[in-house]
């Protein structure tokens, strides 16, 4: 795809003269932004499905976003992909207080697009998927400025500016297994960064659910960090809580040390292929892990709804760790 010489999306001359501008739909007179709807094209990945909706009856402003695309931002004249999601907080309104969902904005500068995948993680879920974004309807796309309405045209636009979108049809939601719908709600961005896995502390913590041979007693719910629990005192404190009954001290025993076992195995192997991958990895594309940043936009204050600025977090998931910059 050829790039532009300006970072925001545009339309060959000849193309221009063919195409009218569609007029901006403002209930407000304020000055037409071609970026105003940037925020709502950044499918906001993980959200509940009934919440979808309501993350767009508040009209958050997004112009810090906006502006940063403008010359001497901090994405003007990059390629940058951008992908949203949602934070329930309790918001303090004039008249009540409840729990919305907040939307955020993450913006990847990279000279190539931060991953193809999606990764599927819930508390139920014991092992975690990693799988590609098409499996989900999920892939990156050209955004495409709403004042371009012939259809026909919309290849020939030049863009630098990629969101992710979802195709899933909702309508088509009642039609699918409630498994896949939930799926759906356990989404986050994958990306994989040997550089950036390298600079984090290894996971020592396991999670342990311990069933019984009576299905009637519920299981033991617990964690185990290897790094600073003794097996021997961990087993004796759950018999001691009353959790674990004594007679299962040694399967219990046993059932941990092969849960650890494997845990210690994987991060063994995890190190192993950051190593091999740093060493197979090209110039360029180790270029582009190095420069890459990520940037988190928070809608700015506005008097339409309460402030939130206390509300902000520099954390994105488990895959991008925490973002470059919060805005």
């Amino acid at each position: 795809m050829p790039q532009p010489k300006s970072n925001m999306a545009t339309t060959s001359k000849r193309r221009v003269s063919k195409v009218k501008a569609k007029p901006p739909s403002e209930v407000f007179d304020e000055e037409y932004r071609p970026l105003g709807t940037l925020w709502k094209e950044a499918f906001p990945v993980g959200t509940e499905w009934d919440q979808y909706d309501h993350v767009y009856e508040i009209d958050w402003d997004f112009s810090n976003l906006e502006s940063e695309f403008e010359e001497g931002g901090k994405l003007y004249g990059k390629r940058v992909y951008l992908f949203g999601c949602t934070e329930p907080q309790l918001v303090h309104f004039t008249e009540n207080s409840r729990v919305i969902h907040i939307p955020a904005v993450v913006a990847v500068t990279s000279p190539f697009p931060p991953s193809d995948k999606i990764g599927i993680k819930s508390v139920q879920r014991e092992e975690e998927l990693i799988v590609p974004m098409k499996e989900m309807k999920m892939d990156w796309a050209p955004f495409i400025p709403p004042d371009v309405m012939d259809v026909r045209a919309v290849e020939r636009v030049r863009t630098k500016i990629f969101t992710l979108k979802c195709t899933q049809r909702r309508a088509a939601l009642k039609q699918l297994k409630q498994e896949r719908i939930k799926k759906y709600e356990y989404c986050l961005p994958y990306i994989y960064s040997p550089m950036k896995e390298d600079e984090t502390v290894d996971e020592t913590v396991v999670n342990i659910m311990y069933p019984f041979e009576d299905e009637s007693k519920p299981p033991v719910v617990c964690e185990y960090d290897w790094q600073f629990d003794e097996f021997d005192e961990f087993v004796d404190n759950l018999i001691a809580e009353e959790e674990l009954p004594a007679d299962e001290r040694k399967k219990f025993m046993d059932f941990l040390k092969e849960l650890v076992g494997k845990e210690k195995k994987k991060v063994r192997e995890a190190k192993s292929a950051r190593k091999k991958a740093l060493e197979d990895m090209s110039k360029d594309l180790l270029e582009g892990f190095q420069n890459m940043k990520f940037y988190k936009f928070y809608p700015v204050k506005s008097d339409k709804y309460p402030d939130i600025s206390e509300m902000k977090s520099a954390f994105i998931n488990r895959y991008y760790g925490r973002a470059t910059e919060v805005l």
